[in-house]
């Protein structure tokens, strides 16, 4: 681990992550990443040395002239930021990574340790999956966690997937060995768009951190980056009959099965996102 400066003194943090890779459908998850990271203004605190972690032949360093011109060389790696909020009770970590290559129980425990040093009492792992939901429709946005106390303290499922995982799945269980409280957020990217970016998808995903971690998220051009997306995706189905065909065929399954953006509990969330923000605003 290269740390930036001495560990700060933080007011009870949380941890906020996503890995580029196998667990990030269209960058969804670690574009969420670098959205909070900009209107927050995080400020860089540590980072993993690549050498343990990462194989260059699958994850190429990259060259490119930084502000003043000169050429610097970027290694892949996993880098960690600090976050304070003027106006929550409680700092962030923000965790913007590349899944691992290999040692990922090396790298696991060595990401925890730094958490536990910095006092983090929980731990958000975004993710993006591909799923036949409607480009159309509101994004859905799965949230789980590892322990039934947890899931039912902040409205979440209990995890019951099994089957093949990636280094999102396998940090949420070694924060479960450690006794620290984790949620999974999962976006749901339609399959047939699946390239990125995929602003609609990340647009979601910051609107759920805002609703759990209880705290106001500017968002800047995302709102308008994901209609616009949402309408060039239209354009491209209406250009060809069966994937719009196609598209009715999702909108109608969706339709018939639920519409969580219509309930009760959806419009209070959002009533108080309207609350949080007005009260940001006008501090």
């Amino acid at each position: 681990m290269i740390e930036f400066e001495a560990l700060p003194e933080l007011e009870d943090p949380v941890l906020v992550a996503a890995f580029e890779g196998w667990n990030d459908a269209g960058d969804a998850a670690s574009d969420a990443i670098d959205h909070l990271r900009e209107v927050w203004g995080a400020q860089p605190l540590a980072e993993m040395d690549p050498e343990d972690y990462y194989d260059y032949q699958v994850n190429r360093p990259t060259i490119a002239f930084d502000d003043t011109g000169v050429r610097r060389l970027t290694w892949p790696t996993t880098r960690l930021y600090v976050a304070r909020l003027p106006l929550a009770t409680r700092d962030v970590v923000l965790v913007h990574g590349i899944e691992p290559n290999m040692r990922w129980r090396q790298f696991t425990d060595e990401l925890l340790g730094l958490c536990a040093e910095l006092g983090v009492s929980m731990a958000v792992t975004m993710g993006a999956l591909l799923s036949d939901s409607p480009h159309t429709r509101p994004v859905p946005v799965t949230g789980t966690a590892t322990d039934a106390g947890t899931a039912r303290r902040l409205g979440v499922e209990p995890a019951h997937y099994e089957g093949p995982t990636g280094i999102v799945g396998v940090l949420q269980e070694a924060c479960s060995r450690r006794g620290l409280p984790s949620v999974a957020l999962w976006a749901a990217v339609p399959h047939y768009v699946a390239q990125s970016p995929s602003p609609k998808a990340t647009l979601a995903l910051v609107r759920r951190v805002e609703d759990l971690l209880d705290v106001p998220v500017p968002l800047g051009e995302l709102v308008e980056d994901a209609r616009a997306w949402e309408i060039g995706v239209d354009e491209l189905a209406a250009e060809d009959e069966e994937v719009a065909d196609y598209v009715r065929q999702l909108e109608e399954a969706r339709d018939t099965t639920d519409l969580p953006e219509a309930s009760g509990d959806a419009i209070a969330r959002e009533f108080e996102r309207y609350l949080r923000r007005r009260g940001a605003d006008e501090g």
